[in-house]
């Protein structure tokens, strides 16, 4: 009984073509944004990409027929592809005059990210101007944050950055996190990385269900699950499809910003001390808590007695990431 990605195709596929234009490079990594990498790839040869975008060298296909640029940097103890359509990303002075003669390369440079990259006061170092005429020089990689400061922040970055990297050489700028309507206003020749947006750009065209596989009446003070936790009040438990293997109920550290966001995560977190969270699983419209810290497979739920429990075998929805869920099944509906 799976977890289940349904996607309305033609809703979701309008959205792909609606977005896609020859400036954007599709990016398909990690989990595949749900769909899986190999799906995504196929979706981006459907509408037309010549180019790629993937995390790391181990997400490249075998046998690529595009160009595949890895957004992960070359260090010189990595096993990479040696296919003539794969881009790699420099980010240090050290790795370019040391990646093999000829490779394809993106140079990375440094943003607020502060992640990888080289710095703006080196584009003109010694070392990266006798390495350009050694390489395949393919263009200059910006990658931008996401949150604090907007979209405006990033474009004015983007323009600042552009400008230094084009004055040392001319080429292609291949950007993150850059609204697609404003490339033209960084320079003549970009290129925008998109994953997020063109995969998940329309939610309303996903729909994540569950299957109830079990349903338990109890009562006030029993006891459930692994670790036997008793039940706060008479209802059922609802046992359903999709735990810590599906990568349900795993969180990454909050970023909350705001002194509103910040509020409600020393809520939650006093909650969670309590040995009380809430699941992603909803029924009869409202979230629903867990019985217990969900399994690999499964999860337990606490349903009051106010509320008729599904039978088994019934669907229910849930609100999940995904970019961190894994799905039995990816249903094209």
């Amino acid at each position: 009984m799976p977890l289940v990605l349904h996607v309305d195709s033609d809703r979701w596929r309008d959205h792909l073509r609606s977005t896609w234009n020859p400036d954007i490079v599709p990016v398909a990594k990690g989990n595949g944004y749900g769909f899986g990498n190999h799906r995504l790839l196929a979706e981006a040869r459907a509408l037309g990409a010549r180019t790629v975008a993937v995390g790391t060298y181990f997400e490249v296909p075998s046998d690529p027929r595009e160009d595949v640029v890895v957004l992960s940097p070359w260090r010189p103890f990595l096993e990479v592809p040696q296919s003539r359509n794969v881009i790699h990303t420099v980010s240090r002075l050290a790795d370019l005059v040391s990646i093999p003669a000829g490779s394809r390369v993106l140079i990375e440079v440094m943003t607020s990210m502060r992640r990888h990259g080289i710095g703006a006061r080196e584009l003109r170092h010694t070392m990266l101007l006798n390495a350009l005429d050694r390489i395949r020089f393919e263009g200059w990689s910006l990658h931008f944050p996401m949150g604090a400061g907007g979209t405006s922040a990033n474009l004015r970055e983007a323009q600042q950055l552009a400008k230094a990297a084009l004055d040392v050489r001319k080429g292609t700028l291949w950007v993150s996190h850059v609204p697609a309507q404003k490339l033209a206003d960084i320079g003549p020749d970009v290129k925008l990385r998109m994953g997020t947006g063109l995969w998940l750009g329309d939610r309303g065209a996903l729909t994540v269900r569950a299957t109830v596989l079990d349903v338990h009446s109890v009562r006030r003070g029993e006891r459930v699950g692994y670790r036997q936790r008793r039940v706060s009040g008479d209802g059922h438990i609802l046992i359903v499809s999709g735990g810590t293997a599906h990568g349900v109920g795993l969180e990454a550290p909050t970023a909350a910003a705001s002194v509103r966001q910040r509020a409600i995560a020393m809520a939650k977190g006093s909650l969670d001390a309590a040995g009380m969270a809430l699941s992603p699983f909803s029924i009869e419209g409202k979230q629903r808590w867990f019985a217990e810290p969900p399994h690999m497979q499964a999860s337990m739920l606490f349903l009051p007695s106010s509320v008729a429990p599904p039978a088994v075998g019934d669907e229910v929805n849930l609100d999940v990431r995904y970019t961190t869920t894994t799905f039995d099944k990816v249903s094209m509906d």
